[in-house]
C-alpha cells in the first residue's frame, strides 16, 4: 500500500489499541468490584470527545458479547446507556470515515459488530422514515463503502451535543438533520 494508506492503517490500529486497552481495563476493574457487568452503566460514563475514540462503542459490545456472554440486546442496552458524544466539527466532509474494505480487513470482529449496529439502526430508520432510502443512506453508519464514525456515535450514544449550544443547533439542522427530523 502507498504511504497514505499505510498512514490510515496505522491511525486505525492506534485508535483501536487505545480504546480496546481502556475498555478492557474499565470492564476488568468493574467486574472485580461489582462481580458482573450488569450495573456497568450505573457506575461508568464514557464520553466520546470528537470521533477518534468511537471504536470504544463496538469494542465494549465485543467484550460484553464475546467475553461476558451477553445477548446482543442486553449488551447494546448497557453500551447505549454508557456512551455520550460531543461532536467537534460542523463540516460533514471533516467527519472521520474509514474505507469499509480497510476496516473489515484490519478489524474483522469490530467490523461485524459495526455492521450489525448499522443493519439494526438502518432498519429502525427505514420504519421511522416510511422507507425513505435516501434519507436512511445519509444516516447510515456504513454507506457507499465508508464507515462513518460520527454516524455511529449519533446512532448509539444516549446523548449527542456540540461544543456549544449554537454548535448543537447546527448539528441538528445542518450536519445530522435526518436523525433529528424522525
Amino acid at each position: 500500500p502507498d504511504e497514505h494508506v499505510e498512514g490510515k492503517i496505522l491511525r486505525l490500529k492506534q485508535q483501536y489499541f487505545f480504546v480496546s486497552a481502556t475498555a478492557q481495563d474499565v470492564v476488568r476493574k468493574h467486574i472485580r468490584k461489582w462481580g458482573d457487568i450488569k450495573s456497568f452503566a450505573e457506575h461508568h460514563a464514557m464520553q466520546i470527545n470528537d470521533t477518534h475514540p468511537t471504536l470504544a462503542i463496538p469494542e465494549l459490545m465485543r467484550i460484553m458479547l464475546d467475553e461476558c456472554g451477553y445477548s446482543w440486546e442486553d449488551a447494546y442496552a448497557i453500551v447505549q446507556k454508557t456512551f455520550a458524544y460531543t461532536n467537534h466539527t460542523v463540516m460533514a466532509e471533516a467527519l472521520e470515515c474509514w474505507p469499509e474494505d480497510l476496516f473489515a480487513a484490519r478489524l474483522p470482529r469490530i467490523y461485524q459488530i459495526v455492521k450489525e449496529i448499522n443493519n439494526r439502526f438502518s432498519a429502525e430508520m427505514m420504519e421511522k422514515t416510511g422507507g425513505d432510502t435516501q434519507k436512511v443512506s445519509r444516516m447510515a453508519i456504513i454507506s457507499f463503502g465508508q464507515i462513518k464514525m460520527a454516524n455511529l456515535c449519533v446512532a448509539v450514544c444516549h446523548s449527542v451535543n456540540g461544543v456549544s449550544k449554537l454548535h448543537s443547533e447546527i448539528l441538528k439542522h445542518t450536519v445530522f438533520p435526518e436523525v433529528y427530523s424522525v
